[in-house]
Formats: structure tokens, sequence, C-alpha cells
């Protein structure tokens, strides 16, 4: 991305996401049970979250090379995401959305949300592209030993979203201070 990214972010990604975490966190409608409304709200912040990403050149083969966002395993989104990005564009990158049965598939991949319960495969994808430029997106922090980068929970009946900066340190991405600032703590770790 260019080094104009924070300016931009600034004028649209962060009124973007501020408005989209205390809109949609503030329904209180996401319940704990997997709902479609959940899956609504963890589409729209997955669409969204990609503007406070700023990725390394080599990441990208070209500068309007598109942004692969890839969902492994048995997509809970059905068509919720694909509508979310169609047509849309993260500076000079267009969104390419591809579900792919198995995380070893994730190569090119520059978003990869891993899901599904089972807590082995999920831990396997992470495992797979870490040290790789991929913002790790997950429904629990923690995964057999291994962690992501953005975790999605429910706290008091809302869809938010925990961090681990370091994890994306390790995978050679820059989060937004702004992306920051709207993550909630963690949790207690079991």
């Amino acid at each position: 991305m260019s080094k104009t990214w924070p300016t931009r972010l600034a004028r649209w990604g962060c009124g973007a996401l501020q408005a989209l975490a205390v809109g949609l966190a503030g329904t209180g409608a996401a319940h704990a049970q997997s709902s479609p409304l959940e899956f609504a709200v963890k589409a729209a912040y997955l669409h969204k979250l990609a503007a406070f990403v700023q990725w390394p050149s080599s990441a990208f083969g070209s500068p309007v090379s598109p942004i692969e966002f890839c969902v492994a395993g048995a997509s809970p989104f059905g068509v919720l995401l694909r509508q979310a990005v169609a047509d849309q564009r993260i500076g000079s990158h267009p969104i390419l959305l591809r579900e792919i049965d198995r995380s070893d598939r994730a190569a090119g991949c520059h978003v990869l949300y891993l899901a599904g319960p089972n807590a082995a495969a999920v831990a396997q994808g992470l495992r797979k592209v870490r040290g790789t430029p991929v913002l790790t997106v997950t429904d629990s922090a923690f995964q057999d030993g291994a962690t992501g980068i953005v975790h999605f929970v429910v706290r008091d009946k809302r869809v938010r979203f925990e961090i681990d900066d370091d994890a994306a340190v390790q995978n050679g991405i820059t989060l937004s201070s702004k992306l920051l600032s709207l993550a909630v703590s963690p949790g207690p770790r079991s």
C-alpha cells in the first residue's frame, strides 16, 4: 500500500469501522449461539478490518493486485461475505474472495478466516501461515497452542474482536493504532 494509507484510513476507514463497531455492537442481537445476525456482523467486520492493515509490498504482485480474502473450512457466512466484498476495493486493490476447503490451500491469501469448531484444524491453519503476511481471523483466540491475529468474541451478546498484535508483527503486517484501539482486551484463556 502507499505511504498515504494512514491519511486515507483516517478519512474513510476509521469512521466506517467505528460506526460499524458502535452500531452493530449496540444492537445486542448477536447471541452467544451462532445466529444469522452474528455471521452478518462478522462478515462486515472481516470486510472492514483489511482497510486497517498494511502489508509489505512484497505481498502483492503489483500495486493493483487483488487482496485475497480466504475462508478455510465450512463457511458460516453463506452469501453475506460475498455481498460485503462485491465490487469493493482497499486502496488500489480489488477484493477477491476464495472459499477453500483446507488451510493448506491458503497460498496467496492476505486475509484468512479459519472457520469451524475443529480446534486442531484451525491451529494447523494458523501454523501453516505463521511468519507470512497474512491477517488471520478466528472465532477463538487460542487454538491448540496456536494464536491468530484477530479473534471474534461474543461479549454481552455483542460481536467484538480481540487482537494479538504480536502475532501480526510475527506475520510481518502492521495494524493501525485506530484498529487496535477498537479491540477489546482478551478474556481469560482456558
